[in-house]
């Protein structure tokens, strides 16, 4: 079939050329049209080579030809090829999507049936070139039922395309509907079961699986044990589910990288919703892996495709906050499961991105040794790139996390070296974290190593103003809510309580806006110590509460450092006086964590 393609192809160039050395050739939009009728979908290769095999050799000849009559046809039939190859490039572009939408119908239909959705998914990858829109894969839905009689796969692949693009049309009219419904705030909460999107979404799809899936995330229960409660689960009914949650994906990043207007909700929406969309494709991979290998693994292989996307954004949080806008207990400890599948990862610029993400959650979580060995994975990969705003903040993370491992020479050494590197760069965002970083790390060392010379408090604090001032004039919320929180810390080792108060305070608020929750219950915790060493039992009592809490929400084990000072409190007030303290902040407390949130804090305290 392909060799008398490429005869019939040979033909059709030579007839082009000839045409053309007799002047019948008016345009080159005859040419075009010539290609258009004779050349069809999916050969494109075949006619690459057949127009080498007559490039090549004419262009031989007109290098080397003596013979000027020779010479002058040859260097007119070149033109002429050369004309062809410019109007095939058209060719190509016009015919690029049914190109593609061949290619993705030979390559699944050829695929063995482990790799068949693997394939599939490739080809709806939005890091791809061309990854098929909604329209091109009703086109592949329709190639692939052509073949239905070869493989049942086929047909599953097909009517599961079917079934997601119309599931999804039924969420795209109403999107962001939940939005108005709950007014109140922006995200993935709400009351379990009734309110936020799960739940706007669940009432809108007509289909069994998006359905009770999307019921499943409203109700906040567990994502593993419901994907492992269906044993039934078929390949159309996974695709059909794939295509509703990558589409629902890309259209809450698109909507919300549109909201211009609002330079902190549109990025930190954004951040939220891939990371959540991350996690629940890394725990379809987890509940999956034991009954449903290829689906696991299909799993896997969109969770990394969502995080690649996210490594090439512009907002890609390099120095955290990404707990922002996550709430349900399905979400906690998902972070574990997202380091799975980047072992069989190129060394690219994205893996050094999402390594630096996952180092940084790691620390969050009180996981220091995996928190450094996944920032030394990205600086491995960052000798080969370019990236030196990804290289400069994983030497700052890493100062950060042996600051919370109490290694504080190594956690000045890579402040240093991030300070330096920032400054040759002209990173100011890098060179801020490194100010911050290197005069926090000298004030827990000084405390270490019990100095009491006030100048090398005083040196250390100097290096937080620098930072403070140099992301208050950045206009970087969430390096200012850094420099707030460190000062603050600074002040409250060195006995400066006033002033400790003072930074912690700013630092909550400021956290508060960049939605950064782990920073906001680090914040909490330490005005709690603050208070307390003011004889401020009530505030004591309402921060610690309140930092204890975000703090477990997110799986952090600093959880246990308010939930210490509350225990040592209630013992000196006695439990009933305690519990006045905490209903003297009850409606506060509601009004920032729920109902839910402020009954579960005895209860969080009695399993300290």
């Amino acid at each position: 079939m392909s060799e008398s393609l490429q005869d019939k192809y040979l033909a059709l160039i030579d007839e082009i050329v000839e045409t053309t050395l007799k002047g019948k050739i008016s345009s080159v939009e005859q040419v075009y049209q010539m290609l258009l009728k004779s050349i069809s979908s999916g050969t494109g290769e075949i006619f690459e080579l057949a127009l080498s095999d007559r490039l090549n050799p004419l262009q031989t000849q007109v290098d080397s030809e003596s013979d000027e009559l020779k010479k002058a046809k040859a260097t007119r039939s070149l033109r002429a090829i050369k004309t062809i190859q410019t109007q095939y490039k058209r060719w190509q572009e016009t015919n690029k999507a049914t190109e593609v939408i061949a290619s993705a119908v030979r390559e699944i239909t050829i695929a063995s049936n482990e790799e068949r959705l693997a394939v599939f998914l490739r080809y709806i990858d939005p890091n791809q070139k061309h990854p098929l829109n909604l329209s091109q894969l009703q086109q592949l839905a329709k190639g692939l039922q052509q073949f239905a009689a070869a493989n049942a796969d086929l047909t599953q692949i097909s009517i599961g395309i079917t079934q997601g693009i119309t599931s999804w049309q039924h969420l795209q009219e109403n999107l962001l509907s939940w939005m108005y419904e709950q007014k109140s705030s922006l995200g993935f909460g709400g009351v379990p079961g009734e309110s936020g999107p799960w739940a706007s979404w669940a009432k809108l799809v007509k289909s069994e699986i998006p359905t009770a899936f999307f019921q499943t995330l409203a109700k906040e229960e567990s994502i593993i044990e419901f994907i492992q409660t269906r044993e039934n689960l078929i390949l159309k009914d996974w695709v059909e589910l794939t295509i509703v949650l990558q589409f629902l994906q890309r259209g809450l990043i698109t909507w919300f990288d549109q909201q211009a207007y609002d330079i902190q909700a549109g990025p930190k929406l954004s951040i939220s919703t891939f990371l959540t969309f991350a996690v629940i494709w890394s725990q379809l991979a987890n509940g999956l892996q034991t009954q449903a290998e290829t689906f696991s693994n299909s799993a896997s292989q969109i969770m990394l495709q969502i995080l690649r996307t996210f490594a090439q954004r512009p907002y890609f949080p390099m120095y955290g906050g990404i707990f922002a806008s996550f709430s349900g207990g399905y979400l906690k400890d998902a972070l574990d499961y997202l380091d799975a599948p980047l072992s069989s990862a190129a060394g690219t610029q994205e893996k050094a991105r999402i390594l630096t993400l996952l180092g940084y959650s790691q620390r969050a979580l009180g996981r220091y040794d995996r928190s450094i060995n996944f920032h030394q994975q990205a600086l491995e990969i960052l000798i080969h790139t370019e990236d030196r705003a990804c290289e400069i903040a994983n030497l700052n993370h890493l100062s950060r996390t042996y600051v919370k491992a109490e290694d504080y020479g190594e956690a000045i050494n890579y402040s240093q070296r991030a300070l330096i590197l920032s400054r040759q760069a002209g990173d100011k965002t890098g060179e801020t974290n490194a100010l911050v970083n290197l005069g926090y790390s000298e004030v827990m060392q000084a405390q270490q190593l019990e100095t009491m010379e006030t100048e090398v408090y005083e040196t250390a604090i100097n290096y937080l103003e620098q930072g403070l001032k140099l992301a208050e004039k950045l206009g970087d919320i969430q390096t200012q809510s850094l420099c707030f929180s460190s000062l603050g810390i600074a002040y409250l080792v060195t006995s400066q309580y006033e002033n400790a108060i003072k930074y912690l305070e700013f630092g909550f608020k400021t956290a508060q806006v960049s939605g950064d929750l782990y920073t906001q219950g680090r914040n909490l915790a330490y005005l709690a110590e603050a208070y307390y060493q003011l004889q401020n039992f009530e505030k004591s009592v309402y921060t610690g509460s309140l930092g204890m809490y975000l703090l477990e929400q997110i799986s952090s084990e600093e959880w246990r450092q308010p939930a210490g000072l509350l225990t040592i409190l209630r013992g000196q007030v006695g439990a009933d006086k305690f519990q006045v303290l905490l209903q003297q902040n009850r409606p506060k407390m509601i009004s920032i964590i729920g109902v839910d949130g402020y009954d579960y804090i005895p209860e969080l305290l009695e399993s300290y």
